[in-house]
């Protein structure tokens, strides 16, 4: 039996909590150590402060860890210490008196609802890719000797059991030789096979034998076959090359792998065959293009000349590197532009169906082309084709960013449809991408799948195939990975397969007493060139009522899922990525009584989801920081995922009927796709949404798509095993606050790629901070860190990953992330990042950094090829790149008097204005109609959503304020305009949400030259007071941001407005995501209650 006081695996910052709420002075209790393994931290109360000594494994024995010069003394069981340090004057400081007994266990661990209850693992085809023996495999798992689907011990029994079997099966089609071999490996063979399985092995050679006899002549056949249907795959082969050779032929005899090998090559050829034929007769065999991937596609735009609008195609073609303009789609060439001669695509911020294309003329002037698409899907599209054909023809040899899909579906135990392709092309519900993307291939596909009953093998090929179908391409097998029926595989271009390196995979288990692999989840992490990526699917606890115990799933898989670097030990995998997805069925409902079912039901018709979801639980524990502390979700615009009747998609089935009465689940939205990448890292959310027609589960899948930015491997021009000595870096001035009971003493270690090792700084000075934190001053005795490489194209690309760490223990009691982006070399810059540890706030790190590099410039990268432009009527130009706007930022208290950086990073929220009536627009889904039309090019205050769908989305920031930047009211701002202030050096951002166009005129206008009093608009009518403007994000997550030095920073003046741009300032804002095909792009936000914005303050 576990004694009382021993609490295993509980993290540091609980164990503190735990004993801080006892009060008593010689309370204690044991705890694992998050530093050594095997090892223990005996935790004691004293004086309202927490104690820690580390318990040591000697052997046997066990022994506390002393000071120098202080004789050890050994224990053989960890009670005899503890009885050994209840006895007053034994070293420590104060005796050991009050243990702090468990906590009551979350009675979640029964067996689980629904289909979901069972605990033995799934029934399998046999694998046909062999992985090593890891803690996936279902053998690991011990099971119940009740399940009927573990053979009895008795081996003969089994093989009586199934020649009885056989004896009332119909064998008159089998050949005599046939059915006497199947007789005597049930008779005599069958226990020799087990005898295999008791000893571990996974092989079954008397199996193999049989098998091998039934097929002989079939395997003939087969390799007979295959040599004719690669020359007819040849002979159709569209992309025929004079080096390509014929496949390799499998040699062997006719065992199982090479049976199956032989089948799955002959499936793919007959496959191949008829597609190769259909495309073939579908272009013609004189078409120009019959050997692209990317086929030409032609966009219908409007265009202005001389003042007259006129109609015009704009065809691109990606494989030859041209831009078309033609004035009639078939007509002839009007004029071409080269990839080298586009020079920049600038969308329209106020008209989201608008794009401004700078190109280069023959006489090396540059020219502003300006069109107006169909819509805004319209729109994307056509830059999406446009980098790709930037990224083909590029003349750098890696790419600087790459696209990824992610998918989630929990199958329901049944098998998936024969067509899933509208789950790669992202279509259905929610933000969806145009067709004209169709035929660009993501570089990355990433497939998290929960209740899959399927065997890999058969899973890979029906992804394999989906993918060819709709790309044209054989995508390379990265990684799969699979705990019972929780799998994830990850499917890449076989262009990148030289790239990709350091795979690696990992499993936890959460099920029933966190050790049956029912729930849990599975990862896989690889480094593409020099940018980590990691990948988590999981599978967490079911039920309404249960969201503390997901709460508990989704701490243990950030504590014990080992992926990334093992050089990064102290810190998490929220920190060992530079891009984190964390995909699933997470679980989480809405948190609704079961009377509003039919409530429920309505408004899902309707499509207000922002009302669902200020009650979806995953959301409410986010804005509590209890989970998914600092990830990003796109903004969710699709009908809950779960529960639907299967084989239809019109209704929900929330209600079953069991043994112990009827069962409700509320629809929800159980599976989510979010995302955590470094500070300043280039990532933007394309798509967020579910199909629609894969109906064979009581879920839909999921899909999320996403450009994400990667660094190629920089060589050093020193060569390797060589320190550049012109580059520096220097930490001024810094300080930690941290949340801790602790009496010890910290200090810091530096960890980055850009460093031969880790660094360890000397201890700081401990000061009582505010609201009972410890202030931890390092001031300028932290060591200056020296880059491997300084040329600046590397170095600003670089993170400095933090941990601070208590001297007594070395248990890390914070870490954060450190961007070297900065605009201002050779100067001292502020910098701040808050620190986390297993998932919760544990305070924050600020000071100043100096970065000194060699001499070089740094190259334009592909993702800013495309930007954000305001528009002439809302203030001064100014571009910005297009990233995705999280609306939980805004939802994170950030009043704290003692976190100066965080309100600046995160200002607080102002009220919402009231919206007007709009007829709704639907999306193609059965459960309600759609419409669809070509909008005019109008501006986004014609543009408004219906009433309690949307709220007025944030605006966007100034071009001259540093952001983040502190939000003033009109009083501070008529304050600010009296004084002066030193302007803050503008940080290198080339990513925002930019939200809104009109709204900043008018918060400009109430500045400097009004002192806070917006000037009268031209109409007769007064217009309202504007609202002072709420933050924006920044796609590059503002964790270290560059922070102005004081909090009175004031903003710099802004130049005065003319009478109709102030009149534009009251018009409504829309987010950059409106089209026609969405019905309302409001953040999850509610008009009143609880989770409204003004009580969020």
């Amino acid at each position: 039996m576990v004694p009382c006081w021993n609490h295993g695996n509980i993290t540091r910052s609980k164990a503190e909590e735990l004993l801080s709420r006892t009060g008593k002075d010689g309370s204690f209790l044991v705890r694992a150590s998050e530093s050594i393994s095997r090892a223990y931290a005996l935790c004691v109360l004293y004086r309202n402060c927490v104690y820690t000594y580390r318990i040591l494994p000697n052997e046997d024995k066990f022994s506390v860890q002393a000071s120098e010069g202080v004789p050890m003394r050994f224990f053989t069981k960890l009670d005899q210490l503890i009885e050994f340090y209840k006895k007053e004057n034994m070293g420590l400081v104060t005796h050991l008196q009050y243990p702090v007994p468990l906590e009551e266990e979350d009675a979640s661990d029964e067996p689980e609802e629904e289909t979901e209850c069972d605990v033995s693992p799934p029934e399998l085809p046999p694998r046909n890719i062999p992985l090593p023996a890891g803690p996936c495999e279902a053998k690991e798992v011990p099971l119940s000797s009740e399940s009927p689907r573990v053979p009895e011990v008795s081996k003969p029994t089994l093989s009586e059991t199934l020649l009885q079997r056989l004896q009332s099966i119909d064998t008159s089609g089998l050949p005599d030789e046939y059915l006497k071999a199947i007789q005597d490996y049930l008779s005599t063979q069958l226990v020799l096979d087990s005898e295999f399985v008791k000893t571990g092995s996974s092989s079954l050679p008397h199996l193999k034998k049989l098998t091998t006899l039934l097929c002989k002549e079939l395997y003939g056949e087969v390799v007979r076959t295959l040599p004719t249907l690669e020359f007819l795959q040849r002979l159709f082969d569209q992309q025929l090359s004079p080096g390509l050779r014929p496949r390799p032929q499998v040699s062997g005899e006719a065992n199982p792998i090479n049976m199956v090998a032989k089948f799955s090559q002959l499936t793919s050829l007959l496959s191949s065959i008829e597609d190769k034929v259909k495309a073939m007769l579908h272009e013609g065999h004189e078409s120009p293009h019959r050997c692209s991937i990317i086929p030409p596609v032609n966009f219908e735009v409007k265009s202005e000349s001389l003042g007259i609008p006129q109609k015009l195609h704009l065809k691109v073609d990606v494989e030859t590197g041209k831009l078309i303009v033609k004035k009639s789609k078939d007509g002839s060439e009007d004029k071409y532009y080269s990839h080298k001669k586009i020079l920049q695509l600038v969308k329209s911020q106020k008209f989201l169906n608008k794009l401004v294309i700078v190109v280069e003329t023959e006489k090396e002037k540059t020219v502003r082309k300006e069109y107006v698409f169909a819509d805004s899907k319209k729109r994307e599209g056509f830059c999406q084709l446009l980098q790709q054909m930037k990224n083909k023809h590029s003349e750098q040899p890696e790419p600087d960013m790459i696209t990824i899909f992610i998918g989630t579906w929990n199958m329901g135990n049944a098998p998936p449809p024969k067509k899933i392709t509208s789950w790669f092309l992202s279509k259905g519900q929610g933000k969806t991408r145009d067709d004209s993307a169709d035929y660009i291939p993501h570089d990355i596909y990433v497939i998290g799948t929960q209740e899959d009953p399927l065997g890999e093998k058969e899973w890979l090929e029906i992804l394999k195939h989906s993918l060819q179908e709709i790309t044209s391409m054989t995508f390379k097998t990265m990684a799969i990975h699979t705990l019972w029926n929780i799998r994830i595989v990850v499917l890449a271009k076989p262009e990148h397969e030289n790239r990709i390196s350091h795979v690696c995979t990992n499993n936890v288990k959460t099920g029933i007493a966190n050790t049956l692999g029912n729930k849990g989840a599975v990862g896989v992490s690889f480094m593409f060139n020099g940018t980590s990526l990691g990948f988590v699917n999981s599978h967490l606890t079911s039920g309404s009522e249960k969201k503390l115990r997901r709460n508990q799933n989704y701490t243990n898989i950030l504590r014990f899922l080992a992926l990334g670097d093992k050089k990064l030990s102290p810190f998490n995998i929220t920190h060992r990525f530079t891009h984190l997805f964390w995909l699933g069925d997470l679980n989480y409902r809405l948190e609704l009584p079961i009377s509003e079912a039919d409530t429920i039901i309505q408004k899902i018709k309707q499509q207000q989801y922002a009302d669902l979801l200020a009650h979806d639980q995953l959301l409410m524990e986010r804005k509590e920081q209890k989970v998914f502390l600092h990830f990003d979700e796109e903004e969710i615009t699709f009908a809950p995922t779960y529960r639907f009747e299967r084989l239809t998609r019109d209704k929900y089935a929330y209600t079953k009927q069991k043994a112990t009465g009827m069962k409700y689940n509320l629809p929800s939205w159980c599976d989510r796709v979010l995302w955590k990448s470094y500070p300043l890292v280039h990532v933007v959310c394309q798509s967020y949404g579910s199909t629609s027609d894969i109906m064979t589960s009581d879920h839909s899948p999921v899909f999320a798509t996403f450009e994400a930015g990667v660094t190629s491997q920089f060589v050093s021009k020193n060569g390797p095993g060589t320190v550049d000595s012109q580059g520096q870096i220097e930490f001024l001035s810094c300080y930690a606050t941290l949340k801790t009971k602790s009496q010890t003493k910290f200090y810091l270690e530096f960890h980055s790629s850009c460093l031969e090792s880790f660094v360890k700084s000397q201890e700081g000075e401990n000061e009582e901070g505010s609201e009972g934190e410890l202030l931890v001053k390092f001031g300028e005795t932290l060591p200056k860190l020296k880059p491997i490489i300084s040329d600046p194209e590397y170095l600003l690309d670089q993170h400095i990953l933090i941990s601070i760490k208590s001297s007594d223990s070395d248990e890390s009691y914070g870490e954060g992330c450190i961007a070297l982006r900065l605009e201002a070399k050779e100067t001292q810059f502020p910098i701040y990042t808050p620190l986390t540890h297993h998932g919760e706030m544990m305070g924050h790190f600020q000071g100043e950094i100096k970065l000194q590099t060699s001499e070089g410039k740094t190259r334009e990268k592909l993702y800013d090829f495309v930007k954000t432009e305001r528009d002439e009527s809302s203030g001064p130009k100014s571009l910005k790149s297009f990233t995705s706007h999280d609306p939980m930022k805004l939802w994170e208290p950030t009043n704290r008097p003692s976190d100066l950086a965080k309100n600046i990073a995160e200002p607080p929220l102002q009220e919402d204005l009231p919206l007007t009536k709009q007829k709704p627009e639907m999306f193609e889904n059965p459960l309600y109609g759609s419409v669809s039309s070509f909008p005019k090019l109008v501006p986004r205050k014609e543009q408004e959503s219906p009433k309690m769908l949307r709220k007025e989305p944030p605006p966007c920031p100034d071009p001259g304020v540093s952001s983040p930047t502190i939000l003033l009211t009109k009083a501070q701002e008529a304050e600010s305009s009296k004084g002066t202030s030193k302007q803050v050096p503008t940080p290198r951002l080339r990513s925002f949400t930019c939200s809104s166009s009109t709204a900043e005129g008018g918060a400009a206008a109430g500045g400097e030259k009004n002192h806070g009093k917006p000037k009268p608009a031209a109409s007769s009518q007064a217009p309202a007071p504007v609202p002072a403007k709420r933050p924006v994000k920044p796609s590059r997550s503002e964790m270290s941001q560059p922070i102005p030095p004081a909090p009175t920073q004031l903003r710099p003046p802004l130049p005065a407005k003319s009478l109709a741009v102030l009149h534009l300032q009251h018009s409504k804002g829309r987010d950059y995501r409106d089209n026609t095909e969405l019905l309302h792009h409001g953040k999850h936000r509610p008009e009143e209650g609880p989770l409204g914005r003004t009580a969020m303050q």
